[in-house]
């Protein structure tokens, strides 16, 4: 059974940082373009941050130059480092393949609340 875990959410104040991880099992992900997505209250699930199996990164205008995707391939996981946080990143973020998602594979995502 293929599981992507989520994790390292949490409340932020502005301007802060947090390092989401994504740990793959059930399946060898090494090859695959990867992503990380978010959907905020009320608003469509977006794909911010991408990195295929080469390392090559690709970011949305929103989040670009404050995240950055990584991956360890060893340990089949995907990273987000998100610094400089704002309100509007406040969201259930989730990782899966990318940029077609597919379905089978969403989680539960990880809470990223930014707020003073």
């Amino acid at each position: 059974q293929v599981q992507l875990v989520e994790s390292g959410g949490g409340l932020v104040q502005p301007g802060g940082s947090l390092r989401l991880s994504c740990a793959a099992s059930g399946r060898d992900f090494r090859i695959s373009t990867m992503g990380w997505y978010r959907q905020a209250p009320g608003k469509q699930r977006e794909l911010v941050a991408t990195i295929t199996g080469s390392g090559r990164t690709n970011y949305a205008d929103s989040v670009k130059g404050r995240f950055t995707i990584s991956r360890d391939i060893p340990k089949n996981t995907v990273y987000l480092q998100m610094n400089g946080l704002k309100f509007e990143d406040t969201a259930v973020y989730y990782c899966n393949t990318a940029p077609r998602s597919t379905d089978i594979y969403w989680g539960q995502g990880t809470q990223v609340t930014v707020s003073s």
